[in-house]
């Protein structure tokens, strides 16, 4: 049974996805997490509901990978969304799927997700082994996967081992970069790994005045010099640091992707109006506001914690009254409604970030079988992989289809089926 054996590194989405393919494909397996339950940063994803994968084509899929999309082409035809949703649904898990094309479970609790996939185990025989840590990962002569070492001293054979272990995101969760060190130690290349979906901290002392605003349905852009990043539509809020909310999480993977201290950021607080729509706005509130001063005239058109920032950084006297605001007060007034500025020096750290970006360099790996080139009946799955996606159930679905297809390979492996071989 040894020979048969694959131990799986990692109890997250990516791990528990792999065990449960791997025993479908006949494999006995263990699955080792090291902390006292499985799945910890399911239960935190989506607010606690689990935005487990995205309905939409196979091509916005792929338009919503950052880091190396074709290397998922093999994974996710072989495992796609409306598999993942099957698969679900199979294991008493109802899904529904909401605005953005997200899916999350219909009772809206991510444990839900959490117990398919333990239902499932549980019926394949996987052996799910809590507080066990993995060591190192054994070979035979450097050349073959042969067991895995335990901090405890135990060996255990394998003849296959899914390393799983996640990025460096929500350390809290036990994400420390375990499995970066094990796929070091035997050859592989781990790229830098960044905060990705993540705060991000800007310059401007100004902003913490506004801690705790959020906008809706304003857009915002992200600029390298004079190149834009990024221009999205939604939501976002100020914090003590900076920025943060769906907008600002999205952003950030351009902004790691562009590698630059600096960026600028511009909010557009009322992208439904050109700038000639906004002044005739602007001059329809000032008539029926003809008496007051600027501080007090602008409830029409901001939220009332931005109007003293906006009316200070146009330059303009908060007492001064509206109908002495000059034409060209006005227009500083329309391009700052316009293009509210911020310049981002930095993100946030992995404590606050969804994601991690980098991790084991994919061209050190078979896209088709997730095996390691450097050594044989070594699987690699989930964010451990240098893999990225967007906000919107992506980097759930990455996880799903890498760890179903480590599975299916890695039982093949083992069992010496290659037939089972995508």
């Amino acid at each position: 049974m040894a020979g048969k054996e694959i131990v799986v590194i990692g109890g997250g989405a990516a791990g528990m996805m792999a065990a449960c393919a791997a025993a479908g494909g006949g494999a006995h397996v263990v699955l080792l997490e090291k902390n006292e339950k499985l799945g910890k940063k399911i239960y935190i994803t989506g607010k606690g509901r689990c935005n487990l994968t995205n309905a939409c084509e196979a091509a916005d899929f792929f338009g919503h990978v950052m880091r190396n999309p074709r290397f998922l082409y093999s994974a996710y035809a072989a495992f796609d969304n409306r598999a993942v949703m099957d698969f679900f649904e199979g294991a008493g898990c109802r899904l529904k799927t909401e605005r953005g094309e997200r899916v999350f479970p219909v009772s809206d609790h991510a444990s839900d997700v959490t117990k398919a996939l333990e239902g499932r185990m549980r019926g394949t025989g996987v052996q799910v082994r809590l507080r066990t840590a993995a060591e190192r990962i054994l070979t035979d002569g450097g050349e073959k996967v042969s067991g895995v070492l335990l901090k405890n001293g135990t060996r255990l054979s394998a003849g296959a081992v899914i390393l799983a272990t996640g990025g460096l995101s929500y350390p809290a969760t036990g994400s420390a970069g375990d499995g970066y060190a094990m796929a070091e130690e035997l050859g592989h290349t781990v790229t830098a790994c960044t905060p990705s979906l993540v705060p991000l901290e800007v310059k401007e002392p100004w902003c913490g005045q506004l801690q705790g605003l959020s906008l809706r349905n304003v857009r915002l852009s992200l600029f390298s010099g004079a190149k834009e990043l990024y221009s999205g539509f939604g939501e976002m809020l100020f914090t003590h640091f900076g920025v943060s909310g769906p907008l600002v999480l999205t952003a950030s993977s351009y902004y790691g992707a562009a590698q630059q201290k600096e960026c600028a950021l511009s909010i557009d607080l009322k992208p439904a109006l050109d700038e000639e729509q906004l002044d005739r706005r602007l001059l329809r509130d000032f008539e029926t506001r003809q008496n007051r001063q600027l501080r007090n005239a602008l409830d029409g058109l901001l939220p009332s914690r931005l109007i003293p920032v906006a009316v200070s950084l146009c330059g303009i006297d908060p007492a001064k009254p509206v109908h002495d605001i000059t034409r060209q007060e006005r227009r500083r007034l329309v391009s700052l409604i316009r293009g509210l500025p911020l310049t981002v020096t930095g993100t946030r750290g992995f404590a606050e970030a969804v994601i991690t970006r980098g991790g084991v360099r994919t061209a050190e790996v078979n896209p088709s079988t997730m095996e390691s080139k450097r050594i044989k009946g070594l699987y690699f799955a989930g964010e451990l992989l240098d893999l990225d996606a967007l906000t919107g159930g992506f980097n759930l679905q990455i996880a799903w289809s890498t760890g179903s297809l480590a599975g299916i390979c890695a039982a093949g492996d083992a069992a010496g089926k290659e037939e089972n071989r995508i």
